[in-house]
């Protein structure tokens, strides 16, 4: 908050403010701040300290003032020559793409702001925009347990003098393999191979399947970061609507007639924003698709640790025929572990495992033989079960929070996500609740080409505090 006892006048304050989301970009380039008249009034201050603080963000060049429209922030030579140079990243249409000027759109520069949220927080309370479990959840003396028993001298004398294996440690590739099957998904150790994270093996699969100017069918609203990185290859979106069933078919028919798409991603279960699951009907008519069309299926299972039983998996279904499986450890045990995997038929395994080879050579063994352990143990799925427990509570004390506040859920509660309806402009929202510590995932991250939205997304177990409720309800009433 400004405060009058600070060393800086409430001017330098409030451009310092601007400023800082500016850099973090909370406020991305091309957003429009706002009116001196709105500011003054929400920040408590006079308009003349507003113009006198947007002076000074003119002056360091983070903003540019629009006659009769008002201040934004600047876009930088570098932003601009990137989109000159990689013309696909504006393209993100919502239906079948028509000839003509592609719209301008900011989802790269954006997306970032969510992951610079969870190393820089905004302030000590609990973040309602984050995408991982809070840290006292995940806490554990098992992890520590399987390390300490993995760098015994011996052991640590074995591995850590010489590059890992190529394709990852095999005794994770194995219990990896017999996890894997009890989801009804087949694929033997060599046909798996371990990546840092789940979105290091999204990556790879792009990079292996996938060039510049390309279509990709990506589910919308869906993951803002994956849009981001997509784009930043050049590649050209396809967004296909998501419901509770699955994707529109008649629009992914559509776009593999017009457009001969290399690629479909999709998070088939507990799916991020929604919480959906595919229905098999839905399932079987996408293998239908990808098949009759010759395009390859990444299925994003992130969140498999907390996710229902006899879920409809796309890759259980195809066998790994046309279907590449991604998962990680990162959200259920240790984000920091950085630890993912990917299964794929054989054909294409040895593609894969170049485009890995190029980007880190190996992944470090000393963690992935901890997890090996930490899995072969049982001590994994049983602390699955705690989360999924501790989750059930907490989405159930959510729901009744935000329901109170007057919020509409657009999607049927399920998951780590709430797919939440305000009624209010989102984007101008996040601004009011970043002045009162809390940073949320507006609706329009979700979406590939980013349009104003009344949605928000939340972390159910970092929105159970009554005070952040409490906050949300005034500012909605003022809005």
């Amino acid at each position: 908050m400004l405060t009058r006892t600070s060393s800086q006048s409430l001017a330098e304050q409030l451009s310092a403010r601007f400023a800082q989301r500016i850099r973090d970009r909370l406020l991305a380039p091309g957003a429009r701040l706002p009116s001196v008249r709105q500011c003054a009034q929400q920040q408590g201050v006079s308009c003349s300290t507003v113009v006198a603080a947007y002076d000074q963000l003119l002056a360091q060049g983070m903003v540019e003032a629009r006659k009769n429209r008002g201040f934004f922030v600047r876009e930088s030579r570098a932003e601009m020559a990137t989109i000159q140079r990689f013309p696909g990243r504006e393209s993100r249409t919502t239906g079948a793409e028509t000839a003509g000027p592609p719209s301008r759109g900011h989802a790269p520069i954006e997306a970032t702001a969510l992951i610079r949220g969870m190393f820089h927080q905004v302030s000590s309370k609990p973040q309602p925009g984050m995408g991982v479990f809070p840290p006292e959840w995940l806490e554990s003396s098992f992890m520590p347990a399987a390390v300490r028993k993995v760098t015994s001298t011996r052991a640590l004398q074995d591995f850590s003098l010489r590059y890992g294996e190529p394709l990852g440690d095999s005794s994770l590739r194995r219990v990896l393999s017999k996890k894997l099957a009890t989801l009804s998904v087949h694929a033997a150790p060599e046909h798996i191979i371990t990546t840092v994270g789940a979105t290091h093996a999204l990556d790879i699969v792009s990079r292996t399947l996938l060039r510049p100017g390309d279509h990709v069918m990506v589910e919308d609203p869906g993951w803002a970061v994956e849009f981001a990185r997509l784009a930043a290859m050049g590649m050209r979106l396809l967004p296909v609507p998501r419901g509770p069933e699955g994707p529109q078919l008649d629009v992914m028919a559509r776009y593999c007639e017009v457009h001969s798409p290399k690629l479909y991603v999709s998070v088939s279960v507990l799916h991020n924003p929604t919480g959906y699951c595919l229905s098999p009907g839905s399932a079987h008519r996408v293998l239908q698709l990808a098949n009759q069309h010759d395009f390859h299926i990444v299925e994003d299972d992130t969140y498999s640790h907390i996710a229902p039983e006899h879920a409809t998996r796309l890759c259980a279904l195809d066998g790994l025929q046309r279907t590449i499986h991604v998962s990680g450890i990162a959200k259920i045990l240790a984000p920091n572990w950085r630890v993912g995997f990917l299964a794929a038929h054989p054909s294409l395994v040895e593609r894969l495992l170049d485009t890995k080879l190029l980007s880190t050579l190996t992944t470090p063994a000393l963690l992935e033989k901890a997890l090996a352990l930490c899995i072969e143990q049982g001590q994994l799925r049983r602390h699955a079960e705690r989360i999924r427990t501790r989750l059930d509570a907490a989405r159930s004390r959510t729901v009744k929070l935000a329901l109170h506040a007057g919020c509409r859920f657009a999607a049927e509660p399920a998951g780590l996500f709430g797919w939440v309806d305000t009624g209010v402009d989102t984007d101008a929202l996040t601004q009011r609740m970043l002045d009162e510590g809390y940073l949320l995932a507006p609706g329009a991250l979700f979406h590939a080409q980013r349009k104003p939205s009344t949605l928000m997304r939340i972390n159910f177990a970092t929105t159970q505090d009554a005070a952040f409720w409490r906050k949300y309800s005034g500012i909605v009433r003022n809005m």
